[in-house]
C-alpha cells in the first residue's frame, strides 16, 4: 500500500471516530480503544511498506549483476543449422555422426585358412591370404557390424582464431570380444586430431595417403593390394595445395633368411611426406613424395637404410556421380605404406645392416551411377615386390592382385551393396593361393 493510500485511510477513519465522538461523548473508553487500534495498524502498515521497499531494492541490484555478468561472458556460438547435428558447449560446437554397418561376407580361400580372430576375416587384406596350406582350402560365413562408425567434430572461437577438431572410431581389429556369446568389441580409435590455422596435430590419415581414390566397396576395403593406405599420429603444415608432414616412424623387417616379420619399432627420425594437390573442372590429382630412415637394433643387428617413395593419384570426373580413381607408387622401403603391409620394409643382411625392399603397385576404379541411387563400381588392384631372395629367402610374397565388381542400391535411408571378389597371392617360390569373397552389407548413416 502507498503513503497516499494510508493516510487517505487514515483520514477517514479519524473522521468517523470524530463524529462518533460528537454524537456519543460519554463513550470514552471506546474512543480510546478504537485509537490504539488504528496506532497499531498504522505501524503494521509501515512495516510492510518497508519491507516492499527493501524487497524492490534487492531485486533492483539482481538485476544489475545479472547485466555486468553478460555483458562480460563470451558470445554463444552460432546456432546449428537445421541439417546439422549437435550441441553448444560453451564457445564450442560440437557435431556428431557415424553410420551402422553390418556386413555379411562368405569367403573361399585355395589353400589353408584364416584364423577366426584374424581382421583379414572382416576385409580385404592381401597380405594374409593362405599360400600353400594343407587340404583344399576353406569356405567360411560371417557376421559382423565392426565397421560401424562414430564420430565427434568441433570448432571452437577463441583468441588464437577458429580451432577445430575431429575424433573417430570403429571397431575393426578389437583385441576384446567374440563371436561365442555376446560380441562385445572395444572401441579402436581411427582419428584424432586439432587444427588451427595451417597446422593439424594428431592422428589422421598419412599425408601419403589420398583417400579420394580410395574405391567405393560394400565391404570395408577393397583393392587393397595397391593401395596407399594408413593412419598415424603427425604434425602437418598446409598451406594452399602445398602439405608438408612429419609423420610417426616405424619399420616392419624381414629377419635374414626370411620367416615372418619383425616390428621393430626403432628410429630416431619421424617420416617426411611432401604433398601438392590441385583440381579442376576435370577432377583432382596429388602427387606426393615419402622420405623415411628404416631402422632396427636388436642385439648382433644394428641397421639403417633409407626408404623413399613416389605417388601419383587422382579421381576424373566422367559425368554426375560417375568417376574414374587410379593409384600409381612405386619406391624402396615403403612397404606398411601400400598394400597393408604385405610387403615389409626392409631385410636383414648377412652382416646384420639393413637393406630397403624395393615395391611398386597400382590400382584403377570406375565408379558408375545408374539413377535413383543405384551405382556400380569395379576395380583393379596390384602390387610387386623386387626381394632379393638371397637375404629373404623365397617363402615372401612377390606379389598380389585383386579384381571386384559391386553394385549399390539404397532402401529407404538405407544403402544396399552386393560385392564379389577376386584375389590371388605369389610368393617368391612360385607357391599362390587364392581368395573369393561374396559380400553382402547394409549401411545406415546418421
Amino acid at each position: 500500500m502507498t503513503t497516499l493510500g494510508i493516510r487517505s485511510v487514515l483520514a477517514a477513519t479519524a473522521s468517523a471516530l470524530v463524529l462518533t465522538a460528537a454524537s456519543d461523548a460519554q463513550d470514552v473508553a471506546a474512543l480510546e480503544e478504537r485509537l490504539a487500534a488504528l496506532e497499531a495498524m498504522v505501524a503494521d502498515l509501515r512495516g510492510e511498506l518497508e519491507d516492499a521497499r527493501a524487497q524492490a531494492d534487492a531485486a533492483t541490484d539482481r538485476v544489475i549483476e545479472i547485466e555486468q555478468r553478460t555483458a562480460s561472458a563470451p558470445a554463444a556460438p552460432a546456432a546449428l543449422a537445421s541439417s546439422e547435428r549437435g550441441f553448444s558447449m560453451g564457445a564450442t560446437q560440437v557435431t556428431y555422426g557415424g553410420f551402422v554397418d553390418l556386413d555379411a561376407h562368405v569367403t573361399d580361400l585355395s589353400d589353408g585358412d584364416i584364423g577366426a580372430t584374424s581382421i583379414a576375416r572382416d576385409f580385404y587384406i592381401s597380405g594374409a591370404t593362405p599360400v600353400g596350406g594343407a587340404g583344399d582350402g576353406e569356405t567360411d560365413l560371417d557376421f559382423t557390424a565392426k565397421a560401424s562408425r562414430f564420430f565427434f567434430a568441433t570448432s571452437t572461437e577463441s583468441d588464437i582464431g577458429t580451432v577445430t577438431g575431429r575424433i573417430e572410431f570403429d571397431f575393426l581389429g578389437s583385441p576384446g570380444g567374440n563371436e561365442r556369446v555376446s560380441n562385445s568389441y572395444n572401441p579402436r580409435l581411427r582419428v584424432a586430431w586439432a587444427q588451427i590455422g595451417n597446422w593439424r596435430v594428431g592422428q589422421d590419415w598419412s599425408t601419403f595417403t589420398n583417400t579420394a581414390v580410395i574405391p567405393e566397396s560394400a565391404s570395408f576395403l577393397v583393392g587393397s593390394d595397391g593401395m596407399l593406405f594408413g593412419r598415424q599420429a603427425q604434425i602437418r603444415y598446409t598451406n594452399g595445395g602445398f602439405q608438408f608432414a612429419l609423420e610417426n616412424p616405424d619399420t616392419t623387417v624381414t629377419p635374414f633368411g626370411g620367416g615372418g616379420r619383425i616390428d621393430g619399432g626403432d628410429g630416431a627420425f619421424p617420416d617426411v611426406v611432401a604433398r601438392y594437390n590441385w583440381s579442376g573442372d576435370y577432377g583432382a590429382m596429388t602427387v606426393s613424395a615419402l622420405g623415411r630412415n628404416l631402422s632396427y637394433e636388436d642385439g648382433a643387428v644394428d641397421g639403417n637404410a633409407f626408404g623413399w617413395g613416389v605417388n601419383w593419384s587422382g579421381r576424373l570426373n566422367l559425368g554426375e556421380g560417375s568417376d574414374l580413381r587410379f593409384s600409381l607408387t612405386g619406391g624402396e622401403g615403403i612397404g606398411r605404406y601400400i598394400g597393408l603391409n604385405a610387403v615389409n620394409g626392409a631385410v636383414v643382411t648377412a652382416s646384420g645392416d639393413l637393406e630397403a625392399i624395393p615395391v611398386y603397385g597400382g590400382l584403377v576404379a570406375w565408379r558408375q551411377a545408374l539413377g535413383e541411387g543405384r551405382r556400380v563400381s569395379i576395380g583393379y588392384s596390384m602390387l610387386e615386390a623386387d626381394n632379393d631372395i638371397t637375404l629373404t629367402g623365397t617363402g615372401v610374397t612377390k606379389s598380389t592382385w585383386s579384381a571386384f565388381g559391386a553394385y549399390f542400391f539404397p532402401v529407404g535411408p538405407v544403402t544396399v551393396g552386393a560385392e564379389l571378389l577376386f584375389g590371388e597371392r605369389e610368393l617368391e617360390n612360385g607357391q599362390s593361393g587364392t581368395i573369393t569373397r561374396a559380400t553382402l552389407s547394409t549401411k545406415y548413416p546418421f
